[in-house]
């Protein structure tokens, strides 16, 4: 589900020590997984009863699943600014009405150094890491059309290495006069597109652009970004609504974007470029987080990733749930109700499920420095009185009604969490036996 990573661990563990319970009571391995995998999917279905569903155009919702999730990371006093944008961000790459799924490749983050989190933005359009290549050409250009070629503009290399020896400087000047013409050619030709932006992509065996190309496309006012790595290709044409020209032959004027501005922006000690009001753009947008130092840049990152994956649950499955730790104490409360309805072995696992699913709580209750024990009995009685929505409320070290202090989660992150932690524990039980090798 890409949100929710502790929380799997921490039930799997719990669920991993239910297990050595049961079977140092002489339960079989085989028995346990049964009634795991039987409470598992009970578990989802209780939770799928006490979820509300809920519609993309809810704005509200969005932003407090999206709050939830940034909460708990280290950047969470800016989750009034990252989480709007994260919402943004998904709602501008899908078509809310029918979509099922959303494709963070569509959404590319870009990281800065230099300035502070709060600079972090959306941008509807594209931005390059790099700065525009070639001195003295220009930085901002205005109703442009792009190209992206996959050629080199340099001058040729033979297949095989070889040596050329020249004797006189006749020969010598001729050498240079072709080198000159050639590029030349392949320059004259992309202007003659109405290309006035070009981006090149990164070659592998030579420069993808010499100096003396970089000198020309200055004269000619063509601005320049070169080193584009070969896995953004696509993206950018998603983007401009360009497509990649391999040869010189196919640099047509059919084949470029057109965007209304593209320029050169400092940001901190560097620039990036920008591209913007895009003529036709394609679902996809670009996320520029700046953070003070690279530590702070990678948290950023994986925060919005995360709040982004909450946002993309919603969109799967339109559901939402409580979140501290009210579905866990629920779902271990009416577990606890069903086993009573089973015989034998069932009954026994599927209360030390009921039991395990506990360790959500009684970790937020130590983690907001409660006392677990006495916090978690008192969530227990509230449930048992029905209140289905009591909650750790971590802010006032209290059990109130979670829905009111806006702590909301997707109703997937929950359920995949169980899923996943059954799973792994039923794949751990299945071991017999762990042969150690000497080396």
């Amino acid at each position: 589900a890409g949100d929710g990573t502790t929380s799997v661990v921490v039930i799997a563990g719990s669920l991993l020590e239910a297990c050595a319970k049961l079977l140092s009571k002489g339960i079989h391995p085989t028995s346990i997984s049964e009634s795991f995998q039987n409470a598992s999917e009970k578990s989802v279905q209780v939770l799928q009863e006490i979820s509300t569903p809920l519609k993309l155009s809810d704005r509200d919702s969005l932003l407090k699943s999206a709050s939830t999730s940034l909460n708990s990371k280290v950047v969470s006093q800016y989750s009034s600014l990252l989480s709007p944008l994260a919402v943004d961000a998904v709602m501008k790459v899908i078509d809310p009405a029918t979509a099922t799924n959303v494709d963070l490749r569509d959404i590319k983050i870009v990281k800065r150094l230099g300035g502070t989190i709060e600079d972090t933005e959306l941008i509807d359009g594209l931005v390059f890491n790099q700065k525009g290549g070639g001195q003295g050409g220009p930085n901002k250009v205005e109703k442009a059309k792009i190209g992206l070629i996959q050629f080199c503009i340099s001058p040729p290399k033979t297949d095989m290495d070889n040596s050329v020896i020249v004797s006189d400087y006749a020969q010598m000047d001729r050498v240079l006069r072709e080198e000159r013409q050639y590029i030349l050619d392949i320059i004259k030709k992309i202007k003659k597109a109405g290309c006035n932006v070009l981006l090149i992509q990164k070659s592998v065996l030579r420069d993808a652009v010499s100096d003396l190309a970089l000198h020309f496309l200055a004269k000619m006012k063509i601005m320049v970004v070169k080193d584009i790595e070969r896995e953004d290709i696509e993206f950018i044409c998603k983007s401009i609504g360009c497509r990649p020209v391999a040869s010189l032959d196919h640099f047509l004027p059919e084949n470029l974007g057109s965007a209304d501005l593209v320029e050169e922006v400092q940001t901190g000690s560097s620039k990036i470029v920008k591209i913007t009001g895009i003529a036709n753009p394609g679902k996809t947008v670009t996320v520029l987080i700046r953070g003070s130092n690279k530590l702070v840049l990678e948290e950023a990152d994986r925060s919005i990733h995360d709040a982004l994956c909450v946002i993309r649950c919603l969109v799967k499955k339109r559901a939402l749930i409580a979140g501290g730790g009210a579905p866990e104490t629920e779902l271990s409360l009416q577990l606890n109700d069903y086993a009573n309805t089973l015989t034998g072995m069932e009954q026994y696992c599927f209360r030390a499920f009921a039991e395990a699913l506990e360790v959500i709580p009684i970790t937020l209750a130590e983690n907001a420095g409660l006392n677990p024990i006495a916090t978690v009995t008192e969530l227990r009685n509230r449930h048992a009185e029905g209140e289905k929505t009591a909650g750790i409320n971590v802010r006032k070290g209290a059990i109130t009604n979670i829905l009111e202090e806006n702590v909301v989660q997707p109703l997937l992150v929950s359920t995949s969490a169980i899923h996943l932690a059954t799973e792994t524990v039923k794949s751990i039980m299945k071991i017999d036996d762990i042969v150690n090798c000497a080396r």
